[in-house]
């Protein structure tokens, strides 16, 4: 099946969904019994992250972010907040390293998080990946308690 299978191209399903997060970023919003919290900036792009999460145990009860970015940012924080929510550290953990690898080769595997494959052509930009990627780091950072901000430098 080719990229345009039905007549729509894939890439412009893939740049509405981003903008659709982007611009209504779902669990955008400081979280009740936060637990772990980080905070994330892009200074080539000026995008600026914190990211709420009440991890109950190993699992994560609910997760938020505040902040402002690019439109690449708010979707992948959006996107990252839908996936994470009921994961395990370890499974939040398996997405980044998959997240990551992704943004930055391009390959996409056989993972069952298909949301996080509208950013799989991020790679091509350099600069981009940054901007995809802070979200993910600054998550990580929260889980694990690391408290300096994360910086994309």
């Amino acid at each position: 099946m080719s990229q345009e299978s039905f007549g729509v191209d894939i890439r412009e399903l893939y740049q509405q969904l981003i903008l659709d997060h982007a611009h209504n970023p779902r669990n955008f919003r400081i979280v009740d019994k936060t637990n772990r919290t980080a905070e994330g900036y892009n200074p080539l792009c000026g995008d600026k992250i914190t990211v709420y999460i009440h991890l109950e145990g190993d699992v994560i009860k609910d997760i938020g972010f505040q902040g402002s970015g690019c439109a690449i940012s708010k979707a992948s924080a959006s996107i990252m907040t839908t996936c994470l929510k009921g994961k395990t550290k370890a499974e939040a953990d398996a997405l980044f390293q998959f997240f990551h690898k992704m943004v930055t080769t391009g390959e996409t595997g056989s993972h069952e998080e298909t949301k996080l494959a509208v950013f799989a052509g991020v790679y091509k930009y350099p600069v981009r990946v940054k901007c995809a990627t802070l979200a993910w780091h600054t998550m990580n950072n929260s889980l694990q308690g690391i408290e300096e901000m994360v910086t994309t430098e």
